[in-house]
């Protein structure tokens, strides 16, 4: 403990360095363990080859993944309002809380994609025309950005899971600059992936979530205002 210059005494790690340090330590422990919790799906993709019959397989790889990046934005927001540095505790009961309703949203989020992804590659023996193929896209696009909606409100809110599922399609309309922000974040991780590899992204996870964590806050102060009591 340290004298503060109006006699008040302060705790050790109340300063600026303590404050930065913490920050560091909190980040680093959620970075390392959502990394450990991508493993699986990193093998999985290992082992599938980049063929066109894998279309639909590829996608469902993320579904291991989807428990951990919950926990992940748990922990971090848990950061703010946490007594002591203890952020492997956080991720532990973000995992236990959370991993169940992210995979109702995340199981048929990533069928769709699989289904849309499997059509589009097989665009030409199927006979679908480019047009068809724009509008694929743009359905795919919309539920990507959906699972990340559901991902961030299923994470922080005990909802059921068809509510998570209804507010995440109204606020991609209600929030229009939030679903930019999460498109631009789709868009570096497909960057990251295309230049350096899924492991790349695994490794720098927390960054990345704390980054969505920051673009949906308009919308999870939105719905803690108004949904919940």
């Amino acid at each position: 403990m340290a004298a503060g210059a109006g006699g008040s005494v302060r705790e050790f790690g109340d300063g600026v360095l303590g404050r930065v340090t913490a920050r560091i330590y909190w980040y680093l422990v959620v970075g390392v363990l959502v990394a450990l919790g991508n493993v699986p799906t990193l093998v999985l993709l290992a082992l599938l080859d980049r063929s066109t019959g894998n279309a639909l397989l590829v996608p469902l790889c993320l579904v291991p993944a989807a428990p951990f990046l919950s926990a992940g934005v748990f922990a971090l927001h848990a950061r703010a309002g946490a007594d002591e540095p203890a952020p492997g505790r956080a991720f532990a009961r973000g995992l236990r809380l959370g991993w169940l309703d992210v995979l109702r949203l995340w199981v048929p989020a990533t069928a769709a994609l699989g289904v849309v992804a499997t059509c589009v590659v097989h665009r030409e023996t199927a006979g679908i025309s480019v047009a068809y193929v724009v509008v694929l896209g743009v359905v795919g696009l919309a539920v990507l950005l959906w699972a990340l909606q559901a991902l961030l409100l299923a994470s922080l809110f005990s909802f059921r899971a068809r509510d998570v599922a209804r507010l995440s399609v109204y606020y991609l309309g209600r929030r229009p600059l939030v679903t930019v922000g999460l498109l631009a974040l789709v868009v570096v991780a497909g960057g990251v992936v295309w230049l350096a590899g899924e492991v790349v992204l695994a490794v720098v996870a927390a960054a990345w979530l704390a980054f969505l964590l920051r673009t949906g806050q308009p919308v999870l102060d939105d719905v803690r205002h108004r949904f919940v009591a």
